[in-house]
């Protein structure tokens, strides 16, 4: 039972989008998260398409939708400004000391 504490686990992704667009309107909604299938010539079936295609744009969606509706907020993740995929986190240990003759301490 792994989605036993997720608060999305059993909606489905076209109700979530219907929900978001019912509450906020299209305008919006692309104002909120600005993704051209929500500001140029939106519809319910070409944002599916899309989202089901793009991580990071459906995470924003989800996000919002549990914000909406007062639910859990997991921990936002961080992606890079163009592949839009998630950064590997930092490790907190210090670097080696190779090459600090070269570079310094």
């Amino acid at each position: 039972m792994t989605q036993v504490n997720n608060p999305l686990h059993g909606i489905k992704l076209e109700d979530l989008l219907t929900d978001l667009v019912d509450h906020y309107g299209w305008e919006e909604l692309g104002s909120r998260i600005e993704i051209r299938c929500f500001t140029h010539d939106p519809s319910i079936k070409s944002s599916l398409k899309f989202l089901r295609k793009t991580q990071w744009a459906r995470d924003k969606v989800e996000y919002l939708y549990l914000k909406m509706n007062k639910l859990p907020l997991p921990a936002p993740r961080d992606y890079d400004g163009e592949n839009r995929v998630a950064k590997p986190q930092k490790s907190k240990e210090p670097l080696p000391e190779v090459n600090a003759k070269i570079w310094g301490k």
